[in-house]
């Protein structure tokens, strides 16, 4: 990739941000985000195929372990925990609208849904890691990432019964936003249909979101998982991070 395409992606990381209400909400907050240039889009394909299995297969041995008396439930992971309470925090209910990492995690036993070649990547670490993390096709985006609390007043572009809607975040809801609208609801729970990945997505951000159960090392390897993911879609992908 260019060395301009890699300055282009710099320069809106360098822009994106936290507003302090979340960090007053929790301190212990942070976000590694990754730029992906150069991306091969397409339908699950055996690349992918192979990074899910393998990540219900580590779900699988958590859970027979935890079975066997040798370590707590999957879905007592003690960062699960604390993005339960962090969403209880804004007055969100977990057990309706989950955190996507608890979501992945309560279908991986049973199969991790097949999206396409680079969904199933994310979703695999996600899994694996134990962390959420969101894909975005950053060629939609209008103007840098914030993550904020929200008035009330934002767009959220989705669909209900297969149709086009805008809805609005609650008032103080957790919130990813641009300078178009909300492009995910409740920190991580559901993302907008205007930035999903599409399989003409070349160019796309990817947000993995980490709480003080899970320390930098840990956030970093599922950093590094996830570069390695994409360079396996993409051998010639050019990656830009930063952590907020």
């Amino acid at each position: 990739m260019s060395d301009a395409v890699t300055s282009d992606a710099r320069n809106w990381l360098d822009k994106a941000a936290i507003d302090r209400s979340v960090g007053e909400l929790r301190p212990d907050y942070r976000a590694l985000l990754i730029v992906a240039e150069g991306l091969r889009p397409g339908p699950s394909d055996a690349t992918s195929e192979a990074r899910l299995a393998a990540a219900e297969a580590t779900v699988r041995e958590r859970v027979r372990r935890a079975e066997a008396g040798d370590g707590a439930p999957v879905a007592e992971h003690p960062h699960l925990v604390a993005w339960r309470e962090a969403f209880r925090a804004f007055g969100a209910k977990p057990q309706r609208t989950r955190p996507s990492a608890d979501a992945l995690l309560r279908r991986a036993d049973a199969g991790l849904p097949r999206v396409d070649r680079i969904t199933d990547v994310y979703n695999a670490v996600s899994v694996a890691h134990v962390l959420p993390i969101g894909g975005e096709d950053l060629d939609r985006y209008a103007g840098p990432a914030l993550l904020t609390r929200a008035d009330g007043t934002e767009e959220f572009d989705t669909t209900a019964a297969g149709e086009p809607v805008v809805e609005h975040p609650a008032p103080g809801e957790v919130i990813w936003r641009d300078d178009a609208g909300v492009t995910c609801r409740r920190w991580n729970w559901r993302q907008c249909t205007r930035t999903r990945l599409t399989l003409d997505t070349t160019r796309a951000v990817f947000i993995l979101d980490a709480l003080g159960a899970l320390d930098d090392r840990a956030l970093t390897a599922a950093g590094d998982a996830l570069c390695e993911g994409l360079t396996a879609l993409a051998p010639d992908v050019a990656l830009t991070t930063r952590l907020l």
